[in-house]
């Protein structure tokens, strides 16, 4: 099958990842008023994107390496994720990741990846579980960035809509004016190493950690 198929399947909001159910700290944001404009929420996703592309393209990198251990980077991710929100989502978002995937591709290394996860010898957090699924399916390394950075874009503005800070047009022109923000995203960051790991937008991990705090909850996260 031509990559570029399962590509655009994977790409597809039909594709049920769970990532829907997150809004990557956007809910708690908007609650606490650190939203209350289009420019403010422009300035939160590009912080998603920026944080993404820090925190989690080297762990995507790392599981194309030849000595990649699903077990090595998935504790090092388990690790890095401090805030308990952002943890959760994590590993619930990995979990759902590899099962589903499991369910449609038949290939080995995504069926033994699936069976650690079932076995809970792994956390599964979302980071290299995207990386090594994707690696299973020979989709090239570039090409599972951009995916990562299209999906968390897609996911938070998906949010926004539902929360009602933006309309479904004004969301869709908002990821289009963002393409080149995630092209100079992928320019800087998909060549980082696991040494290089931060988090460029510490006040989006503060709002979501406050998360479970809400009195009123749309998203998980």
């Amino acid at each position: 099958m031509s990559i570029r198929w399962r590509i655009l399947q994977l790409a597809d909001s039909a594709f049920p990842t769970g990532g829907f159910s997150h809004s990557a700290g956007l809910e708690a944001a908007a609650q606490q008023g650190e939203v209350p404009d289009p420019k403010a929420l422009r300035t939160f996703l590009e912080g998603v994107l920026w944080q993404a592309g820090h925190g989690s393209l080297p762990f995507l990198r790392a599981a194309y390496g030849p000595e990649a251990e699903p077990a090595k980077l998935d504790a090092w991710c388990d690790a890095f994720l401090s805030n308990h929100v952002a943890n959760r989502t994590s590993r619930t978002q990995g979990r759902t990741l590899v099962s589903t995937m499991a369910r449609i591709f038949s290939e080995a290394e995504l069926q033994r990846l699936h069976a650690a996860v079932r076995e809970r010898t792994l956390a599964a957090h979302y980071a290299p579980m995207f990386g090594f699924a994707l690696r299973a399916l020979a989709v090239p390394l570039e090409q599972t960035q951009e995916l990562f950075l299209h999906l968390a874009l897609r996911g938070v503005a998906s949010a926004a809509v539902r929360l009602g800070l933006l309309g479904p047009h004004e969301a869709q022109r908002l990821q289009h004016e963002l393409a080149e923000v995630q092209s100079a995203i992928l320019e800087r960051c998909g060549p980082l190493s696991l040494n290089e790991l931060s988090q460029p937008a510490p006040l989006i991990d503060l709002l979501g950690a406050t998360h479970d705090r809400l009195y009123s909850r749309l998203f998980q996260s």
